[in-house]
């Protein structure tokens, strides 16, 4: 049975594309089983085999055996002792480059957040947001960089997704710092807060400009800070962030 010229199976794999694509379905999520795509689609368990079967073929999905198929991720996390993880932990400037790279991304995702974010997207948001107010402030990096991956998903761009998703591990790196060094500091964390709620309240309110400016001031704001107290203090704390790890490092 064809679609047109194309095989149901081909149609069945472009529309997983596509939910790959518009951010539906993200890097290392599961994807619903044979079973739940059968029922939903309206096409045998054989079809869907072969749809998933075309996918993982193509590098697209991989399947774990007894836990299912999964999203692979478009652009690979750097592994820990790659030239990049190498550098970036072995000199102090690349933190600081860091946070140039995520000052325009992070702007970039909360702009388009504010523009796209569904219902579905404004729950996650708002869930992140307060569970990240909520934590003890020495302890949530792990939160706070939940906060901003909500964002970045809203934004529902791929390309944006898959880069931050292989920045990860850097990612983690950079918000521990500023826990560490600034969430004690009154000044410093009132104003981290601060950026966090206009961040959050430019997106809910659909005001992308807003959002934009909040999300670069705060990438801004936590670089100078942690610049000054280096220039201070002759050092900062610099924690890499191991996953099995707690979020205080």
């Amino acid at each position: 049975m064809q679609n047109g010229s194309i095989p149901i199976s081909q149609a069945i794999a472009h529309h997983l594309e596509q939910l790959i694509l518009d951010g539906t379905l993200m890097p290392e999520q599961k994807i619903p089983s044979e079973r739940q795509l059968s029922e939903k689609l309206g096409v045998s368990r054989s079809i869907i085999r072969e749809a998933l079967h075309e996918l993982q073929g193509r590098g697209i999905i991989e399947t774990r055996h007894g836990k299912g198929s999964f999203v692979c991720s478009m652009v690979a996390e750097p592994e820990q002792e790659s030239t990049l993880m190498q550098l970036f932990f072995g000199h102090s400037r690349t933190l600081y480059d860091l946070f140039e790279v995520r000052q325009q991304l992070e702007g970039q995702a909360a702009y388009l957040a504010a523009q796209r974010a569904n219902e579905k997207d404004q729950y996650l948001i708002t869930k992140a947001f307060n569970a990240m107010e909520q934590a003890d402030p020495l302890k949530n990096a792990e939160l706070d960089h939940a906060f901003h991956r909500a964002i970045a998903e809203a934004a529902h761009n791929p390309v944006l997704i898959h880069i931050l998703t292989s920045l990860k591990q850097l990612m983690l790196h950079s918000v521990q710092a500023s826990v560490l060094n600034l969430s004690h500091r009154k000044e410093f964390k009132q104003q981290i807060d601060k950026h966090h709620r206009q961040i959050f309240h430019a997106i809910i309110s659909r005001q992308g400009e807003w959002a934009q400016k909040a999300a670069m001031a705060h990438v801004q704001h936590v670089s100078d800070s942690l610049r000054q107290i280096e220039k201070e203090e002759q050092s900062i704390i610099r924690a890499a962030i191991d996953e099995s790890s707690s979020p205080a490092g």
